[in-house]
């Protein structure tokens, strides 16, 4: 399954004004702040999110899912299902979430 277009040009226009750089990663369509991912539209549906590893369990509360990697979950990786990011207020949160921690890692 490709990315979903219409969500990464969502992700554009709420990254408008911070300074990104967009990469294919995963299959998806990954956004880059100083170098480090911050959010990727997924080839699975819905978004992938960078998070500080010690928050992931708030975020899995709020409705993300662990990303997983060769079956074992990763801390500070997220899945955002795409009804959770139906509305630009939602969408908007995520991102806001990913910037914060790739914006707190040192640029590449």
């Amino acid at each position: 399954m490709a990315y979903d277009v219409e969500l990464a040009d969502r992700l554009r226009d709420q990254l408008e004004g911070t300074p990104t750089t967009e990469q294919r990663m995963f299959g998806g369509l990954a956004f880059l702040v100083g170098g480090n991912m911050a959010v990727a539209a997924s080839s699975k549906g819905g978004l992938m999110v960078r998070c500080a590893p010690e928050d992931t369990g708030t975020h899995l509360a709020a409705g993300a899912t662990p990303f997983e990697m060769r079956g074992k979950p990763m801390d500070g990786w997220l899945r955002v299902p795409a009804e959770a990011v139906a509305d630009d207020d939602a969408l908007a949160r995520w991102v806001e979430v990913g910037v914060a921690q790739a914006e707190a890692l040192p640029p590449k």
